[in-house]
C-alpha cells in the first residue's frame, strides 16, 4: 500500500516569495524526513517560483506550491493563473538569466508543464531511494 503525503501553500506575487517557497519546501522535507536530494529539490522549487513570479502570475494574484511524496517520488508543483506556456531554452553562456527551467529539467528525473485551462502548472519529480 502506498501512502501519499501532500502539502500546499499559496504565495504572493513578490520576489520575497521565492525565499518563502524555499523555506516552505525545506521545512516540509525536514518534517517528512526527506534528506536525499534536498538541495536539488529546494533549488528547483525556487527556480519554478521565480519563474512564476517573474513571468506567470498576473498582478494582484497568487501562485500555489504543492509538494507531494508518492511511490518513491517527491513532486514539486508550482501553479499560476497567468497566460502563456513557458519554454525550456538552451541558455546562452553569456546570458544573465534564462537558465531556470533548463536547470530544473537537468536536475529533476521528470519535468512537465501542463496547461490548466486557466494558467499552467510546472511539475518536477525526484526519485527517492
Amino acid at each position: 500500500m502506498s501512502m501519499t503525503l501532500s502539502r500546499q501553500q499559496r504565495f504572493r506575487r513578490a520576489r520575497a516569495s521565492v525565499r518563502a517557497v524555499r523555506q516552505f519546501v525545506g521545512d516540509t522535507l525536514a518534517e517528512w524526513g526527506v534528506s536525499e536530494r534536498r538541495d536539488d529539490i529546494k533549488l528547483c522549487a525556487s527556480e519554478l517560483a521565480a519563474n512564476a513570479v517573474l513571468h506567470g502570475v498576473p498582478p494582484g494574484r497568487e501562485f500555489s506550491v504543492r509538494l507531494a511524496r508518492e511511490d518513491g517520488v517527491m513532486w514539486i508543483e508550482v501553479r499560476d493563473s497567468g497566460p502563456g506556456c513557458p519554454v525550456v531554452q538552451q541558455p546562452d553562456p553569456d546570458a544573465q538569466s534564462g537558465r531556470g527551467l533548463w536547470l530544473v529539467r537537468a536536475l529533476a528525473d521528470e519535468f512537465e508543464i501542463c496547461d490548466e485551462g486557466v494558467g499552467k502548472s510546472a511539475r518536477a519529480g525526484f526519485k527517492l531511494v
